[in-house]
Order: structure tokens, then C-alpha cells, then sequence
């Protein structure tokens, strides 16, 4: 399937574009494009699908994605109803990776960004404080005008590859075939995938969202996303599940049902699989570290 391939505008006076998105239908869909993306969600949570990742992002992500690789925000419900009061506030940055000139990474000071910069052809998840600071440096730079835009790009970026805590997303084996003409497809499963999880979804009805017979759909969804269907949906779950046990209003066995298991011991297996941790370890240790966050930032 060929992602949305999107046109990101520059000006005569800007040589990369850096802009604030305060609505989450802006390139809400499956799409790519040549230019390296640098995203910090100040005010937004929903899903992310970054080649074959699936994670949630939630309110102070950085993420930072390199060229060509398709990817899609898919901002929960919530956020379009027009009847809540709740807005999302994101800050994007898209610069092509020899914008500077065609020598510049091949510059011996410049070998960390360099690297920082191949290595986001993966998907990068910036993680730890930093994330605080480099949305401040972002914050900056949308105001900013000449040459110091570059220059907090460039700390950005060495920021970035001095963090420790940094993981990469899609794996190393994910490649996109942009031969293929079927634009819409892998859109439409993802859409019909989110709307759906909760309830057990059969087979012939993803095939026939695809548009395709229910033998081939198991093969075609692998060789697209490198996991069964079946894996890619309780990841899907296991994402619900963790914004569950984020938010903390219900209880683990809710969260289990609600999140479409019906079997505990099921839940339990497949959130450690795709989390590392169990559901109640998930929850400690993000309040945890949201405590010790808050408190660095006081």
C-alpha cells in the first residue's frame, strides 16, 4: 500500500517549515513525505502508527521521524467532539536532511547529528526530561527568525542524540513499497481497526473493508505491516488499556474488558508481551515518573 505522499511548503524566506497545529485532523491519515518530521505534543493523545509501530502518544511526546518513512496520528475521539472542551497543541518541524548544504553532516562535528538523522529513518521516541527542554528550544524557534531558527534546530538535534533514553520504533526490516497504486487501503483497515476493537472482529469483515478475499488478506496485511492482523489489533488493545491504566478510573479487570478481552489471564500475557511490564508495574511506574518530572520542572 503507498502512503499519501504530502507536499510540505516552504517560503523564500524559510528554509524548512515550523509551524503550531491547534486541531487533530491536520495530515490525520497514512502519509509521508521527503522531509525529516520533529513533533512535540504539548496538549494531544491518541495513537501513533510509525511504519510497523504502533504505540499511543499521550501529552509531552517527541517524536522525531526521518524521510520517507509513513506514519499517522490518529488523535483519539474526544478531540473532535465539538460538545468537549478539548484542544490539541502540537508543534511540527519538517527540514530536508541536506537543507544546510550537501556537506554540512559530512562535517567531523556534525557525525552525532548525522547519525541522529539515519537513525530516525526508523522513528525516534525521545524519552526523559529532555523532551521538557527540547520543547522549550521548539517553543523558541517558532518565534524565532534567520539564523537563530537554525541554530535551535541544531541543538534540537544534538539534544536529541546525546539522550540516552531515546528508542527507536519501526523495525529494522520495515520497508515501504511505493511501487503499489492502492492509496486508501491500509488507511481504511487502520480506521476500521480503531473503531473496533473492543468487540471481536471477524476476519471476513477487515477482508472485505480491504476490499480483497478473506485467504488473501492474511497474507496481504503481513506483507505490508510484518505482523499478523491479529498481533496488530491487541496491540491496538494493549494501547487502549495503557491509556486506561494512565487516566486510573477504573479498575485492571475493567480495563480488560474494556479495552476487548475477555479473558484476563489473556490481557495479562499479551500487555506484558508488547509493554515489558505488567499492567499494574505500567501504571506505578508512569505515575512515578510523571512525579519525578513535575518536580524537576518546579
Amino acid at each position: 500500500m503507498k502512503p499519501q505522499l504530502l507536499k510540505v511548503s516552504t517560503t523564500p524566506v524559510n528554509s524548512f517549515s515550523a509551524r503550531q497545529d491547534n486541531v487533530p485532523y491536520i495530515n490525520n491519515r497514512w502519509h509521508y513525505h521527503n522531509e525529516v518530521e520533529l513533533i512535540h505534543f504539548k496538549k494531544g493523545n491518541g495513537t501513533q502508527f510509525i511504519g510497523d509501530s504502533i504505540k499511543r502518544f499521550r501529552s509531552g511526546d517527541l517524536i522525531l521521524i526521518g524521510a520517507n518513512l509513513p506514519h499517522y496520528w490518529r488523535f483519539d475521539d474526544i478531540y473532535f467532539d465539538e460538545n468537549v472542551d478539548t484542544a490539541a497543541d502540537v508543534r511540527v518541524i519538517h527540514f530536508n536532511e541536506n537543507f544546510w548544504g550537501d556537506t554540512f553532516l559530512n562535517l567531523p562535528e556534525n557525525t552525532q547529528m548525522k547519525l541522529t538523522l539515519e537513525k530516525a529513518r526508523r522513528g525516534i521516541q525521545i524519552g526523559g526530561q529532555i523532551r521538557h527542554d527540547i520543547g522549550d528550544l521548539l517553543e523558541q524557534l517558532l518565534k524565532a527568525e534567520g539564523t537563530k531558527k537554525i541554530i535551535l534546530l541544531m541543538e534540537a538535534l544534538t539534544a536529541i542524540g546525546n539522550c540516552s533514553q531515546n528508542k527507536l520504533l519501526s523495525s529494522m526490516g520495515f520497508r515501504h513499497n511505493f511501487e503499489e497504486t492502492e492509496n486508501d487501503r491500509i488507511h481504511a483497515i487502520y480506521e476500521f481497526s480503531l473503531a473496533n476493537f473492543k468487540r471481536k472482529i471477524q476476519t471476513e469483515e477487515v477482508a472485505e473493508i480491504a476490499h480483497v478475499s478473506i485467504n488473501y488478506f492474511c497474507r496481504y496485511f503481513k506483507s505490508r505491516t510484518r505482523k499478523t492482523y491479529s498481533q496488530f489489533i491487541n496491540e491496538i488493545r494493549i494501547g487502549h488499556a495503557c491509556k486506561l491504566l494512565i487516566e486510573n478510573k477504573i479498575n485492571v479487570k475493567q480495563i480488560c474488558y474494556e479495552s476487548g478481552f475477555y479473558n484476563f489471564a489473556s490481557f495479562h500475557k499479551y500487555f506484558k508481551s508488547i509493554t515489558g511490564k505488567s499492567p499494574m508495574n505500567y501504571q506505578r511506574e508512569f505515575h512515578q515518573e510523571r512525579k519525578e518530572s513535575s518536580s524537576l520542572m518546579i
